[in-house]
């Protein structure tokens, strides 16, 4: 084991007796963690595993297994559940898992995956492609385009983070902390589970069905505010479309947890009407920007160092400048590679978003291949516009195009079929009026469907596929323009 992880576990042994983990009714202490994490990691070194995919709901056996795989000096792949089928078999064959430990086994027999001990499964894979040295983490990101991509990453870093973020929330006091998001999502893992950790605090863990969400997309609000008014916990993480559903259920006088010291969004662009309406609430709300490249949190707003409208502080582990074009790059917190990929050895991480400064905060712009130009020479990012667009109530999703266009026109999806086309005409005049005159939506079109990655138009994880969306709307978009028609259905 490494200096590194040797420290990180010798740290929990000092909380001892402190609550760690919460799951309904079943408790464990800092003790009794590190005894049943080094039972595992004994286990699975006497199994011969090499590379362990982790297929579980969230829970304690979660976190468990994957302090384990740590112990054990494995490599960990977990699976997110809202993969599909082909993606799951996509992660285990690219990253030559050998290793499995799953909810439901069964769906996993049909690859080659049999039962070697109690919860291990195990198989030969057909290829194992060589891994950076030091890889003890692979996590897959869900693109926009193509297959995921395997992100590897190793202790080291991962653990840099979570000390940055622990000593970048000091202040708030996080004694309990609710896992909001998957724990298979990178930012969960670390920032939910080994900043808390470090910190000495309990976590609580519950099914993804009981807090709420199910799927990538699909969000059940009542379940979501029960379980946070049962655990009344100290901090939450929550993308903004979770925050934006917390925030318009505190308006309605919906009761929310007192107990909230530090919620921490991120994830895809924050509207900054979103954000004053929080501040209004007096929720404890602070923005941050990071990206599985870099181990996720690369900045973050904190307790007396919150600017508004930018993403925060670059962490105390890495640095952050702009490229001539206003590229945002990341120097001290870089990946060891992707899976199947030559290794990079450039010192400053290219992250493909732009963005610039105000003294040391930063403010982003969008990602720079969503950039369009207008027939009048104008850059455009579109997040910046649908974030803004999807905060109207009346308006579920949105996509905006431009590109070479004397006229931007918008794709809406309705939140509620009964939407009458005056009051989504509203909702983008509302919009319109905060815009410069180049950004604005000037026409839209009524989508038939949610965007989805049944229809092939989002991933899995609700990011929009700007290219099929496009290929799918161009000749709506054509002959909107040609007959200059400010609402259309298609």
């Amino acid at each position: 084991m490494s200096p590194v992880l040797e420290g990180f576990f010798s740290g929990l042994k000092q909380h001892a007796q402190r609550t760690a983990l919460i799951e309904s009714d079943r408790r464990l202490s800092y003790a009794e963690l590190v005894s049943e994490v080094g039972a595992r990691a004994q286990m699975l070194r006497q199994s011969g595993a090499k590379r362990l995919a982790l297929a579980l709901d969230n829970g304690i056996e979660w976190v468990l297994w994957d302090l384990a795989a740590l112990e054990a000096d494995l490599v960990c792949v977990p699976i997110p559940g809202f993969f599909s089928a082909e993606q799951k078999k996509h992660v285990l064959d690219s990253a030559g898992v050998d290793s499995l430990i799953a909810a439901e086994p069964s769906l996993y027999r049909e690859w080659g995956f049999i039962e070697a001990a109690r919860h291990l499964l195990q198989r030969q894979p057909d290829q194992v492609p060589v891994l950076p040295a030091g890889t003890v983490k692979i996590t897959y990101t869900s693109g926009t385009t193509g297959q995921p991509k395997g992100v590897c990453l190793d202790a080291d870093l991962q653990l840099r983070v979570a000390h940055s973020l622990w000593q970048a929330s000091l202040a708030c006091q996080v004694e309990r902390h609710l896992c909001v998001l998957p724990l298979a999502t990178l930012l969960e893992n670390i920032a939910g589970v080994y900043a808390p950790l470090l910190a000495g605090a309990s976590i609580e863990l519950a099914p993804m069905q009981q807090i709420g969400l199910r799927g990538a997309s699909q969000f059940d609000l009542p379940s979501f505010l029960g379980c946070l008014n049962r655990v009344q916990p100290h901090s939450l993480i929550l993308l903004p479309q979770l925050l934006l559903a917390l925030v318009a259920a505190a308006e309605r006088g919906m009761p929310v947890a007192e107990s909230l010291r530090f919620i921490a969004v991120g994830g895809g662009r924050v509207a900054s009407q979103l954000l004053e309406r929080a501040d209004a609430l007096g929720l404890p709300v602070y923005e941050g920007y990071g990206l599985s490249e870099c181990a996720s949190v690369v900045c973050l707003n904190a307790p007396g160092r919150r600017r508004p409208g930018t993403v925060g502080r670059p962490l105390a582990h890495l640095q952050v400048q702009l490229a001539g074009d206003g590229e945002v790059l990341v120097k001290g917190a870089q990946m060891l590679g992707y899976v199947g990929e030559p290794v990079q050895a450039d010192e400053w991480l290219a992250t493909g978003d732009l963005g610039h400064f105000e003294d040391e905060y930063l403010v982003l712009h969008g990602r720079k291949k969503h950039q369009f130009i207008t027939a009048f020479g104008r850059n455009v990012n579109p997040e910046w516009v649908e974030s803004e667009l999807v905060q109207q109530l009346p308006i579920a999703q949105a996509w905006l195009q431009g590109e070479a266009q004397p006229a931007n026109v918008a794709v809406i999806v309705p939140r509620f079929a009964s939407a009458s086309d005056d009051e989504i005409a509203h909702a983008i005049d509302e919009v319109n009026q905060y815009l410069p005159d180049y950004a604005r939506v000037h026409h839209w079109l009524r989508a038939p469907q949610p965007f989805s990655a049944e229809n092939g138009l989002a991933t899995a994880n609700g990011r929009l596929r700007r290219v099929a969306l496009n290929q799918h709307y161009q000749s709506a978009i054509a002959e909107c323009l040609a007959e200059q028609t400010v609402i259309r259905s298609v």
